[in-house]
């Protein structure tokens, strides 16, 4: 038997999550290329890896490279590293929800993203607001095979300090201690498991719209 061979893409590359994702993606069997949209060349030579240098205003123009069987969208940032709340916005909400429309035109498989914890679009909260807005705007684009994680805080090296984060790393034991039952989403998490979630998810064949939290993600 000739196994077809298979096609991700990979947004958000250089991101916590996505790094580790990326490593995965390109060490895994599972696929024979691997593409990434990313705004300048990363530093990372590998004979599976294709690197598009995109101009994420115009996620149009790059519709042919969308032809792939599964997308990874990794994209997020912080109000604060964007600048101000509209440009948040658009980093979290308007190029991820193009990723979807693009798959769903190109014909992906699967569309697998990351948003957060208490993504909910009625909340007064700006940020768990935008992430719910993606999350049902995504879902009615009509894709066949929708995965959605929902971290809580990502555990990792980031390269732009976050001192807020570090203080709550440096408690984080704690927290999964008295993180139990319902509660237990609310755990902190390292990226590298939610990078490992999501590729185990990404080779499994479950269709409509799917959501995971910490103890879904921790599931092996």
């Amino acid at each position: 038997m000739i196994l077809k061979e298979k096609t991700a893409l990979l947004v958000g590359a250089t991101g916590l999550v996505g790094g580790h994702l990326l490593h995965i993606l390109l060490e895994q069997p599972a696929y024979d290329k691997v593409k990434i949209f990313t705004r300048r060349n990363i530093q990372l030579d590998h004979p599976k890896l294709e690197q598009i240098v995109v101009d994420f205003d115009h996620l149009e123009q790059y519709v042919d490279h969308m032809h792939v069987d599964d997308v990874y969208c990794c994209l997020g940032t912080t109000i604060k590293k964007a600048g101000s709340k509209e440009a948040f916005r658009k980093v979290d909400f308007e190029y991820p929800l193009v990723m979807a429309k693009m798959a769903k035109q190109c014909g992906a498989s699967k569309f697998l993203m990351v948003t957060s914890i208490g993504a909910d679009s009625k909340s007064s909260f700006f940020y768990v607001q935008v992430k719910g807005d993606v999350e049902e705007e995504v879902k009615k684009v009509g894709l066949s095979s929708v995965h959605v994680f929902q971290p809580s805080l990502l555990l990792g090296s980031r390269s732009e300090s976050r001192p807020r984060e570090r203080a709550i790393m440096m408690v984080s034991p704690l927290i999964k201690l008295i993180a139990r039952g319902k509660w237990s989403q609310y755990s902190p998490i390292q990226a590298k498991d939610v990078a490992e979630a999501m590729y185990r998810v990404g080779q499994s064949q479950r269709q409509g719209n799917h959501v995971y939290h910490y103890e879904q993600i921790m599931s092996k």
